[in-house]
């Protein structure tokens, strides 16, 4: 690839993040997973197929790291029991990038079945699809087309996904207020585990 050629996809990939648009969704979102989560002492399940799954796999543990306990569910493997996991007071994060995701629609029933009340979070590209329509707050991506030459690819709808989710997590980092000592007990290994002690040290000495 001519240099040329790269600095078009990032151009690309960079015009997506900045159209994605910005609504009182994301407010809502963030004061969802903080009332289930931090105020009522349930987790915050993520569920995605294929890519956007491996997405929401990497949003459940960037959660989990900096505070609010959240998992990863499969979505076909919660037909085969894992749905087991559901309890009252969870909150549900749905990511499909068409909102028509058959295994995450028949979640959205399953789940149901179990906690008639759960509240679904979902990121989507399509405001008109099923899974938008089933959620409490919808947060879309802005639908961007795919860097991949075929334009089928999840290429520059994964970004998007990716830093709706940052967003999600910096927030409740910020409502929940999240130290730097918060941080070093969920890390004591590791580059981050050491930086995340001595920032806290430095806290603590310049509060005395």
């Amino acid at each position: 690839m001519v240099n040329e050629s790269i600095t078009s996809l990032l151009e690309q990939e960079a015009e997506a993040v900045r159209n994605i648009p910005v609504t009182s969704g994301y407010e809502e979102a963030v004061s969802l997973i903080v009332k289930h989560v931090h105020d009522l002492g349930g987790k915050l399940i993520m569920s995605g197929m294929g890519k956007a799954g491996q997405i929401a796999l990497n949003i459940a543990t960037t959660f989990s790291s900096t505070g609010t306990p959240a998992f990863f569910l499969h979505p076909s493997e919660a037909q085969h029991g894992d749905l087991g996991i559901v309890r009252e007071n969870d909150i549900m994060l749905l990511i499909s990038n068409s909102g028509k995701t058959r295994e995450l629609v028949e979640l959205v029933d399953l789940t149901r079945g179990l906690v008639p009340d759960m509240k679904f979070i979902v990121i989507t590209s399509n405001p008109d699809s099923p899974l938008a329509a089933e959620a409490n707050v919808c947060l879309l991506t802005g639908a961007p087309k795919e860097v991949c030459p075929l334009g089928l690819t999840p290429t520059t709808s994964t970004t998007v996904m990716t830093v709706i989710g940052d967003i999600l997590v910096v927030g409740t980092m910020k409502r929940i207020h999240f130290t730097n000592k918060d941080y070093a007990k969920r890390h004591h290994g590791g580059y981050l585990g050491s930086k995340s002690r001595e920032q806290s040290k430095n806290e603590q000495q310049t509060s005395i």
